[in-house]
């Protein structure tokens, strides 16, 4: 009995603190996109610039999330968690000085060359930040699978996926009301960096680390001895994951998920102050969207245990096609001078959006156990992050070239009904398949 209450309150401390930990790190991630108008009013970069940034940073963050899947299973948390955080404060600071650099780079404070400096110093400053940004979640999803059992995963799962909410919740409320684009690097970087210490003291990386029984194994998953003989574990890997056509599903499916999200999260601050609404406002409609995903999240986790039995991705299925119908009427509604209605139809999108992105990694954990989750939910964040081709890129030549978003809202409604498809095509999965 003292060691269920034990272990009951070292997984509730490691639920908690790593959603913490994990929100610091969307402190010096999402405070880009508010220093993005900043920075176009003040020297002109084009949308297609940052654009294609954003691209390359997302992809290079793909890889990274893939390469720090396997290694999450087999490193310790909470350094891990730790030091990638660090390195990204750093560059949040770095990019603050964006300007310095341009002028030492180029030799003059003006003009073309100036400006072309810049971009790529921002463009390497990101791709560096983006490379250590992956060390985030699969550190934290190690966690998570390693303190709580399959069967409350979704619901307990969902509430820890609403960290990064929080962090991109926080961080559009303070970059809202910073003026100079400098600010919007360095304000999120001095509160990350307590971050970092925070991580440090309060997680842990196993129940054994603390003198605690491990969760029990569930069929098919490899034990602690096959785990440490490399030929076992690439062989288990392969078939739980690599090989494994629902994971690939799944990473499709999270794709799509993906082009959603990133379309309002890196170009909602463009697109609100294109239709007119003041730069507060915009603020906090890009965090109402958070907050509505995270409710979103809580409800799909909670839904998916009570009412299906734990099979998240039926939800997901629901969820996704409602999500292409939210985007369909945001295109109607755009220049109808309705902003508060835009609003709250954007609002509804971010509610459904979040529980695919939360449910699909706790399906493919589930698949691959806790011994492989880690490495299933990295394949999928590496697909999930070519969606930036689409959103950095793609999106923003679309903006330049129509003048207007109509036609990312037609296409973003299209690829959320191509997800929906894919999901519902696992409609009666069981989690032991492999």
């Amino acid at each position: 009995m003292q060691t269920d209450k034990r272990f009951k309150r070292w997984q509730w401390r490691v639920i908690i603190c790593s959603m913490l930990s994990y929100a610091m790190f969307y402190f010096v991630r999402k405070n880009f996109s508010f220093a993005i108008p900043l920075l176009n009013q003040e020297y002109g970069i084009t949308n297609a610039s940052f654009g294609m940034i954003l691209t390359l940073g997302g992809l290079i963050y793909g890889v990274s999330k893939f390469v720090n899947g396997i290694l999450a299973d087999r490193t310790n948390a909470r350094w891990h968690l730790a030091a990638g955080l660090a390195v990204c404060v750093l560059t949040s600071i770095l990019f603050g000085f964006a300007d310095k650099f341009s002028i030492a780079l180029t030799g003059t404070s003006e003009g073309a060359p100036f400006v072309r400096g810049m971009v790529v110093i921002m463009g390497i400053l990101y791709i560096i930040n983006q490379i250590f940004q992956g060390c985030g979640f699969a550190p934290c999803n190690h966690l998570m699978v390693n303190w709580v059992p399959p069967r409350e995963l979704a619901t307990k799962m969902s509430l820890w996926s609403t960290s990064h909410s929080v962090g991109a919740f926080v961080v559009a409320i303070i970059c809202g009301y910073l003026t100079d684009w400098r600010l919007c690097f360095w304000v999120p970087a001095a509160i990350a960096t307590v971050g970092i210490l925070f991580t440090i003291i309060t997680l842990r990386d196993t129940p054994k680390s603390v003198g605690l029984p491990e969760l029990p194994k569930v069929e098919g998953e490899i034990d602690d001895n096959e785990q440490k003989d490399p030929a076992k574990f690439r062989k288990f890997l392969m078939k739980r994951v690599f090989m494994n056509p629902v994971i690939w599903v799944l990473a499709m499916t999270d794709l799509f998920v993906y082009v959603v999200r990133f379309a309002i999260l890196d170009w909602g601050p463009s697109m609100l102050a294109d239709m007119g609404l003041s730069k507060e406002l915009t603020g906090w409609t890009v965090a109402i969207f958070e907050v509505a995903g995270c409710a979103g999240m809580l409800c799909a986790g909670y839904i998916s245990d009570k009412f299906f039995k734990s099979k998240c991705q039926r939800v997901c299925a629901i969820e996704m096609i409602l999500v292409a119908v939210c985007l369909i009427v945001l295109h109607f509604i755009q220049d109808a001078g309705m902003p508060y209605m835009f609003l709250i139809i954007l609002a509804l999108a971010g509610f459904l959006i979040y529980g695919p992105q939360s449910l699909l990694g706790v399906t493919a954990a589930k698949i691959a156990t806790k011994k492989a989750a880690s490495s299933a939910v990295g394949l999928i964040g590496f697909m999930s992050y070519l969606s930036t081709i689409i959103t950095g890129v793609g999106f923003g030549a679309l903006a330049d070239k129509f003048g207007g978003w109509s036609w990312i809202f037609i296409t973003m409604g299209g690829l959320a009904a191509v997800g929906s498809v894919l999901v519902f095509s696992l409609w009666g999965l069981k989690e032991d398949r492999a």
